[in-house]
């Protein structure tokens, strides 16, 4: 017995699902391949050239972290 008729593939409840079933394939393919990927870091996209050329601190003689 054939189920896959020409009757059942123009139906309208066959076409939703193989609409899902087709959605569901492009977001399980992205998010696979996202994985496989290495992470992107947006803040490594800018340079450091945003920051400050003179220390702001309350110790400003002192270098950042060796403050005693």
């Amino acid at each position: 017995m054939n189920w896959f008729t020409p009757e059942t593939l123009e139906s309208a409840w066959f076409q939703v699902l193989s609409s899902f079933v087709a959605v569901n394939t492009l977001i399980y393919g992205t998010i696979s391949l996202a994985s496989v990927l290495p992470r992107l870091y947006p803040t490594q996209w800018f340079s450091s050239r945003n920051t400050r050329a003179e220390s702001r601190s309350i110790y400003p003689e002192t270098l950042e972290g060796n403050q005693s």
